[in-house]
């Protein structure tokens, strides 16, 4: 999407007191631990060294920061807010995860999604510590305001 675009949008049709919200804390692809670089890589061996998104194509980096999108935009009063959030993953739970996401769903694997599954799992299971993956992540909400904006 047109994050501008869509800013402006925003603008145009929202009450004068409204505030955006932007949050997010990543996703595996992003988070740097052993066991998400070792899957990433393992990933990459299957589908090439560009991450996938959507349903046809490969993740473009912006370019620019959501804060630079902000500063762009009416909404310009920008606060942010950090929370720590501290998760344990069986490789159990990571294969369902990984069904979920446009870089790794089961259609691109043509026909060896099972194949990666269980090489997956493998991997995991040899990167578990008890049987937990750990992923200490930081979820950003960036709240933001029309300057002289109330809310």
């Amino acid at each position: 999407m047109s994050r501008a675009q869509v800013l402006a949008t925003a603008d145009r049709v929202a009450a004068p007191h409204i505030v955006v919200a932007i949050m997010g804390d990543g996703s595996l692809w992003t988070h740097e631990a052993d066991w998400t670089a070792a899957l990433r890589g393992l990933i990459q061996t299957y589908l090439g060294d560009d991450r996938r998104a959507g349903t046809r194509g490969t993740y473009a980096d912006p370019g620019c920061s959501y804060e630079d999108d902000l500063a762009e935009s009416a909404f310009r009063d920008v606060t942010e807010h950090r929370f720590p959030v501290a998760r344990a993953w069986t490789p159990e739970e990571v294969l369902g995860y990984l069904r979920t996401t446009s870089f790794a769903r089961p259609a691109l694997f043509a026909g060896r999604h099972h194949e990666f599954e269980a090489e997956s799992l493998r991997l995991l299971k040899d990167h578990a510590r008890g049987g937990v993956l750990k992923e200490n992540a930081v979820f950003t909400v960036l709240l933001a305001r029309r300057r002289g904006g109330n809310g």
